[in-house]
């Protein structure tokens, strides 16, 4: 734990300072120049602080810029999806999420809750499995070849009668999710419960998270599908567009 908490002392040094040596970040942090030696070559390692070559000093490094776009992109999208929830929630009455990636899972960050689902589970903050939610489908279907393969080669586990564990079938799932726009999964994580979700871009468009509408199967039944899913992607569009898409 000391070690952690002087790595991020030094992050926060060459914060507050914009660069640094060696033996002034020692002499901030009350520790020998090897030590503090130690902690920069761990950390630019990691692409958290690079080296000034021609002046033997320290900055922050690009991967401390990858973290915080990362964090930005959440808060972003947290913000700017309030209204669209809110929006889709009060017009359909069902629970309506927004999921980002986390490494080999979907992660809830944003939930509004419609009149017809005030006894529904809070999925906020919920990891939930890529191969049996539709917003998981949505991020496995537009994730980088590497995660998507690895996934799809791994033993899938199984939660109910219908979720889907053959890659061959959830390949063809994903490649349906591409084609239409959007995904449906229906009693494949819990019995009794019906997700439809589309996908949220980035100004680049990159697929950077997928809003969902999900409720009990007798009222996202298959008559009613088509509707949710139309008004599922029309909120995608217009996070998106938030988000700087399209523009």
């Amino acid at each position: 734990m000391q070690s952690v908490d002087r790595a991020v002392s030094v992050l926060e040094i060459l914060a507050r300072h914009g660069e640094a040596g060696v033996t002034e970040i020692a002499d901030e942090l009350d520790v020998h120049k090897s030590t503090a030696f130690r902690l920069l070559g761990v950390l630019e390692n990691r692409g958290l602080v690079a080296q000034a070559k021609e002046r033997g000093k320290y900055y922050l490094g690009a991967g401390v810029l990858r973290l915080a776009g990362a964090a930005a992109v959440r808060l972003d999208i947290s913000q700017e999806g309030v209204p669209v929830c809110r929006e889709v929630a009060d017009e359909l009455g069902e629970t309506v999420n927004i999921a980002v990636l986390d490494d080999d899972a979907a992660v809830n960050i944003m939930q509004a809750r419609g009149t017809a689902s005030v006894t529904a589970q809070n999925w906020l903050g919920r990891r939930t499995p890529l191969h049996a939610t539709s917003s998981g489908k949505v991020l496995l279907a537009h994730a980088s070849p590497t995660l998507r393969e690895g996934l799809l080669a791994r033993s899938l586990p199984r939660f109910t009668e219908r979720t889907i564990t053959g890659a061959s079938v959830l390949r063809g799932e994903l490649e349906a999710v591409i084609e239409q726009g959007y995904a449906v999964t229906v009693e494949e994580l819990e019995l009794g419960l019906t997700a439809v979700a589309a996908p949220v871009r980035a100004h680049d468009g990159r697929v950077i998270a997928a809003i969902s509408v999900s409720g009990p199967v007798y009222r996202l039944n298959s008559d009613r599908l088509p509707e949710v899913a139309k008004r599922t992607v029309a909120a995608g569009a217009e996070l998106s567009r938030r988000m700087g898409y399209g523009f």
